[in-house]
């Protein structure tokens, strides 16, 4: 798996929708609510008439999470939900996660960082199922 400051990130070893399927399993499967999806590629092709490859965002939340973090810092709002994202690039399934750590970070409230660890560690766990892994 391949992490950087913003994203957990692998190809998948299946197809588009498979993947898709399978990160809403590893979402509900950790606690998560999905409170939104963008189909990216139906939006940009209805707003600016551009063909682009698949491309979904899963606006995750895990309430509980969200809810000490919100609590403690409600200006957090704004770096929430967690995002999973599922897209194609260069004929390529590829499926991320945002990482809470980096996110977090900018809010420079260290009490906050055991909260973006355990959510960064389920998310890891996510891209890993969705993309093929246990």
């Amino acid at each position: 798996m391949r992490e950087t400051s913003v994203a957990f990130e692998e190809k998948s070893q299946f197809g588009f929708e498979e993947t898709v399927e399978r990160a809403r399993q590893a979402l509900a499967e950790r606690g998560f609510g999905i409170l939104c999806e963008i189909d990216v590629q139906a939006t940009l092709k209805k707003k600016l008439d551009v063909d682009r490859p698949p491309y979904l965002i899963l606006g995750a939340c895990h309430a509980p999470s969200a809810h000490q973090v919100l609590s403690a810092e409600p200006q957090a709002g704004v770096l929430l939900p967690c995002n999973v994202t599922v897209s194609v690039e260069e004929g390529q399934v590829v499926v991320r996660a945002m990482r809470p750590q980096g996110a977090l970070a900018v809010l420079n409230r260290p009490d906050l960082a055991p909260v973006a660890d355990h959510v960064g560690e389920l998310l890891r766990q996510v891209v890993a199922f969705a993309a093929g892994g246990q």
